[in-house]
């Protein structure tokens, strides 16, 4: 398949082809404000080889980190109306209870709890309220609201109660953006209905830059089927994105770390990358990032959902070098690296004005940083040096040397040797692994259920089989499905052999 990979960052915009497993070109322009603008200049400098043009492309994949940062930062979120399903049992913590007070102020339109859910071996403990449902959208739709989070107790084990719940909620408001819990996150209500609040918050965000996309593409000329990148090195159609934006949090690192793996070659590897601001480092497992266990915060609220285990730390091309000895970061001129650097005629000492004068990189004019003290580079090269081999180890699950994938445009930042290392890869279009990994992007399909009354095997298998299920319905190809992770943790505080499943299957975007 030749496909083209996207990612906008928060300095430059990288885009790629990809023909098969080679990458025919890759180029780099800068992040515009409205971010397709970025897109575009991506694709029309991509589209000046002939190599673009000769054959028609088979899908366009986007890795953004859009979503995020509009949590972060406060911004285009839209009010919400929360609906929990879970009384009496869940009437202590009300939605929003553990939010920041200036993003709940942002995101929390009405808040209503009624009678329903689940337990843990998904009987019910009480019967869904149909009628306080009805009026609790009643109350949403007078306050204008047009999003919708339903959160139900236990909903991953039996979704029937938000399902339902939805349906009764569409029917008062036509046209509403629902977002159920179930469809995002595992076992455990409060960081689940977060993801779902946060995620109901994007609704007007995610159309507008969905849409903003599809224009950019459609502008260029290219006729093919878009697709987002998600936090697990995958990918989902559009249209799914436009439902659940939050899928998409974490894939700019995701995705550079899909690229390591494709690039060179090793399915297994710490990898490290160095941008123009920050460091992300993580570890591959079978080519795919390893997955955060615990609860991941987001713009300081919990969540419980498929996130990349990443440590992101001050470091990059455009970090300040101040003192002496150096301190290397945590400011970075960012995207006006061109302008304030030293070798670009700025004012401002930056790594990357470090390794010009130490001769690790030729870029922009040498002779302006000719008068550096030798002392001061080395120092600061050290430092940087130090903060890569401090935060590589405390990434590394073992005591064992793993290989280190060095990718980024700040790269050059990592030495040739660190400890607990087994070697340093470098590879070939390095600085744009991000839009690489997007372009190589598979779907998946994951289950997280608790089984009863069955052997290990057979719960693994039937968890296994609804994983794939849900592969194929999400846009996979049934016959390259392959299963990436299984996880089974016997409950015993409950009857009948229950055992907790979780299973993740990945497969190749199916032909159209």
């Amino acid at each position: 398949m030749r496909r083209i990979g996207i990612d906008v960052g928060g300095t430059n915009t990288d885009a790629v082809l990809i023909d098969g497993a080679r990458v025919v070109r890759a180029v780099k322009t800068a992040t515009t404000a409205d971010v397709t603008g970025g897109i575009l200049d991506s694709l029309a400098l991509l589209s000046r080889h002939p190599e673009v043009r000769e054959r028609p492309i088979d899908a366009v994949m986007i890795g953004t980190t859009h979503f995020i940062n509009a949590v972060i930062q406060g911004r285009s979120l839209n009010p919400v109306g929360a609906l929990r399903i879970g009384l009496p049992a869940g009437a202590t913590l009300p939605p929003f209870c553990d939010w920041p007070p200036a993003l709940a102020a942002l995101v929390a339109g009405e808040v209503a709890a009624v009678e329903g859910g689940h337990d843990y071996d998904g009987r019910p403990f009480m019967p869904l309220d149909r009628t306080a449902i009805a009026a609790a959208a009643r109350r949403f739709r007078e306050r204008g609201l047009q999003a919708v989070a339903i959160a139900a107790v236990f909903s991953p084990i039996d979704p029937s109660g938000e399902k339902e719940a939805a349906e009764i909620v569409r029917g008062e408001i036509p046209g509403a953006a629902i977002t159920c819990s179930h469809e995002l996150g595992r076992i455990g209500l409060l960081e689940r209905e977060n993801a779902a609040l946060m995620n109901a918050a994007l609704a007007d965000l995610a159309r507008a830059t969905v849409a903003a996309f599809e224009a950019a593409i459609a502008a260029s000329g290219i006729a093919a089927p878009l697709y987002i990148t998600q936090n697990d090195g995958t990918v989902m159609l559009a249209a799914q994105a436009l439902r659940q934006p939050v899928l998409s949090f974490a894939s700019g690192a995701t995705n550079s770390m899909r690229g390591a793996a494709f690039l060179s070659g090793v399915a297994d590897a710490m990898v490290i990358d160095v941008g123009g601001t920050t460091t992300d480092i993580g570890q591959l497992r079978h080519g795919f990032p390893r997955e955060a266990n615990g609860v991941v915060e987001v713009g300081g609220v919990r969540t419980l959902f498929r996130m990349p285990d990443l440590l992101s730390i001050g470091l990059g091309g455009g970090s300040h070098v101040e003192g002496d000895p150096p301190a290397v970061g945590p400011l970075s001129v960012g995207h006006r690296l061109t302008s304030e650097a030293l070798v670009f005629g700025g004012t401002r000492l930056t790594a990357t004005d470090v390794a010009v004068a130490a001769g690790l990189l030729d870029l922009g004019e040498r002779a302006r940083v000719a008068g550096l003290d030798r002392g001061l580079v080395a120092r600061a090269l050290a430092r940087a040096h130090a903060m890569v081999e401090e935060n590589v180890d405390r990434m590394k699950t073992d005591a064992a040397p793993l290989p280190l994938i060095a990718v980024g445009g700040g790269a050059f930042l990592v030495p040739e040797a660190v400890a607990g290392i087994s070697r340093v890869v470098r590879v070939p279009h390095g600085d744009c692994a991000n839009a690489v990994g997007a372009a190589i992007a598979q779907v998946s399909g994951e289950i997280d259920q608790v089984f009863q009354n069955l052997p290990r095997p057979d719960a693994v298998a039937a968890a296994t089989r609804l994983a794939e299920d849900r592969a194929v319905a999400a846009g996979a190809d049934a016959a390259t499905l392959k299963t990436i992770e299984v996880e089974d943790i016997p409950l015993a505080y409950l009857p009948g052999n229950a055992l907790r499943v979780r299973v993740r299957v990945v497969g190749d975007i199916a032909a159209a």
